[in-house]
């Protein structure tokens, strides 16, 4: 049996590289695409902390008000809400100033770096307010508010919507991943996970035989300063960036979901983040700190194979 047909499409956008396999016989191959990648550019710019005209940022201005929000930027805000409570706080989208401290006021890729004002460090999710009747938001205190944890996964969960015709695909946003059907081969789409302290070796692989799925990495190797890397502790008062866990991988029905509670278990380190992916149902591989390799069984539909094969 030969190989389908495959359309790939790349794209720069997020402050990373986005591409498209489409699989199959698809005459308007292109214009799918170009809705999809579309996804992109539009959660950008309204969910950016390195844009000061995004929506995110004027919202980040704002203090004991409610003030109306795009459905869009609501709808992220109302699943980070979620996760953090999930979590209790170890992941936060009220933590944009500490991560700020750390050195990330710029583009991962390059660009001018954010002025921020002033804002309250012990600022957290809980002092944020959702109107979901009036599509509102109020911040209850000076806080900076930070999508960067749940964003990409959110756009990849667009781009995937409106790819809903096609019945076979992949999404690869900065090697946050979702797949839907099977490969030019016919074949569960397979998936290497970098091992964190070996960028040319694979700690594992794993394959799905669930009809759509998402697979997202947090690991503390890609974005580092003097200070440390980006994946702060929201539950320390000072800028610190977590140190219990070396990358976390979690396999999802939605990408952001698995974005967001890849970077809680991360924070939350080996046992209480297995905890934390088994409660809410998902997959998961955890590297501790020592390099020790946890499994977890929430979802229950991943094969895994641990090695450097």
């Amino acid at each position: 049996m030969s190989d389908l047909p495959t359309y790939e499409f790349v794209t720069t956008a997020m402050s990373t590289t986005i591409s498209l396999q489409l699989v199959g016989e698809l005459h308007d191959a292109p214009s799918r695409a170009a809705d999809a990648l579309g996804w992109f550019d539009l959660v950008e710019r309204s969910c950016s902390r390195f844009e000061q005209s995004s929506e995110l940022m004027r919202l980040s201005d704002t203090r004991n008000v409610f003030t109306p929000v795009s459905p869009l930027l609501f709808e992220v805000l109302r699943v980070a809400h979620s996760v953090a409570d999930a979590s209790d706080g170890a992941f936060d989208p009220a933590v944009g100033a500490r991560v700020h401290a750390l050195g990330f006021n710029r583009p991962w890729r390059g660009g001018a770096a954010i002025a921020l004002a002033r804002h309250d460090t012990d600022a957290t999710w809980r002092d944020i307010t959702l109107d979901e009747a009036a599509c509102a938001v109020r911040l209850e205190r000076p806080l900076q508010l930070d999508l960067g944890a749940i964003a990409k996964g959110f756009a990849i969960d667009l781009a995937a919507r409106a790819l809903a015709a096609v019945a076979h695909c992949a999404i690869n946003a900065g090697g946050d991943l979702l797949y839907r059907g099977r490969n030019a081969k016919g074949e569960p789409w397979r998936t290497a996970i970098v091992h964190p302290r070996d960028e040319r070796a694979r700690l594992a692989t794993m394959t799905s035989e669930a009809a759509e799925f998402a697979v997202c990495t947090s690991g503390d190797y890609v974005r580092r300063t003097a200070r440390g890397h980006h994946l702060v502790d929201p539950r320390q008062r000072e800028a610190t960036s977590a140190s219990h866990s070396q990358s976390v991988t979690v396999v999802a029905p939605q990408a952001a979901i698995a974005d967001g509670l890849a970077t809680a278990a991360f924070v939350l380190g080996p046992d209480a983040g297995a905890a934390l992916l088994q409660a809410q149902g998902v997959d998961g591989c955890i590297v501790g700190a020592d390099g020790a390799v946890h499994m977890v069984r929430g979802w229950g539909c991943t094969e895994w194979s641990i090695g450097h094969e």
